[in-house]
């Protein structure tokens, strides 16, 4: 899986026609070339719809699943072992039509990141994502967290 996600192209290719989230409707417009961004859009469908005509929840936060991990996986790799720890998902408004997800990280976020870890140590890091809907509104915040961790043969020895 690893090769079919190894340029942005591939990335968004492979994730956009990936089962569970094509199925879902799940599409990824846009892969930066050193993917620190990427957006994802869903479109609102007969079985992606609960009972009052929005997004299931489910189906929201499958939106927002995997791409923070593989994104800093793409980055970061192949020293790191990173691992998607939670999700966390505020609802604020109904979701209704195609609903976008815009994933960025920065210089600060991975600098963080680098300091946290480096003596060996395991860090969660938080990505907060907005959701929004057409006209630009904000409909759900979501906040990935990710475990991440220099790989056993690149940790410090620790002093006895």
């Amino acid at each position: 899986m690893k090769f079919l996600l190894e340029t942005p192209t591939r990335f968004k290719w492979t994730l956009s026609l990936y089962p569970p989230l094509w199925g879902t409707g799940i599409w990824v417009e846009h892969v930066s070339e050193d993917f620190r961004e990427v957006v994802v859009t869903m479109a609102s469908r007969f079985y992606n719809r609960n009972a009052f005509g929005g997004h299931f929840g489910g189906s929201l936060a499958a939106m927002t699943d995997p791409f923070p991990t593989l994104m800093l996986m793409q980055i970061l790799e192949p020293d790191y072992r990173i691992i998607d720890a939670a999700t966390h998902i505020q609802f604020l408004a109904q979701a209704r039509g195609k609903v976008k997800a815009r994933f960025s990280i920065d210089d600060e976020k991975l600098t963080e990141i680098r300091e946290m870890t480096a003596g060996g140590d395991k860090y969660t890091v938080s990505i907060p994502v907005a959701i929004t809907n057409e006209g630009g509104a904000q409909v759900a915040q979501v906040d990935k967290e990710i475990y991440i961790r220099l790989r056993r043969e690149l940790r410090p020895e620790k002093a006895s």
